[in-house]
């Protein structure tokens, strides 16, 4: 990111430094899916690899979890959030996609399991 200040990628319209800034710098933890699956999306804008490692449930994490440098992601836009799912769709230049996204705790840490991805051209 060029500037700590600057809004975060994840659409919340808070700094980065002050939402998902600290999740990527691995100094806080998400309070919930919703919070996690934000930096998620945050980590793929800033290519994080780390972060998304650390985060994906090792039972479905693939080998390679590398961001694609090609994609210019867009916007995120939250549609709905509740228990251990987060409904969501991300957009890149041309194209968007649209997930049901499934989290879970493991050793106290949520992380990412797998979702259910509809590709939206």
């Amino acid at each position: 990111m060029d500037s700590l200040r600057a809004p975060c990628p994840c659409g919340t319209g808070a700094a980065y430094d002050a939402c998902c800034g600290p999740l990527l710098a691995n100094t806080a933890q998400a309070g919930s899916p919703e919070q996690l699956m934000r930096s998620r999306y945050t980590a793929f804008v800033t290519q994080n690899a780390d972060h998304l490692f650390r985060t994906w449930h090792p039972r479905t994490r693939p080998d390679d979890v590398s961001p694609d440098a090609t994609t210019s992601w867009t916007g995120l836009r939250i549609l709905a959030a509740a228990g251990d799912t987060v409904e969501f769709v991300a957009t890149w230049e041309g194209g968007s996609m649209h997930e049901v996204s499934r989290f879970e705790q493991r050793a106290g840490r949520w992380v990412y399991v797998d979702g259910d991805v509809t590709p939206r051209g």
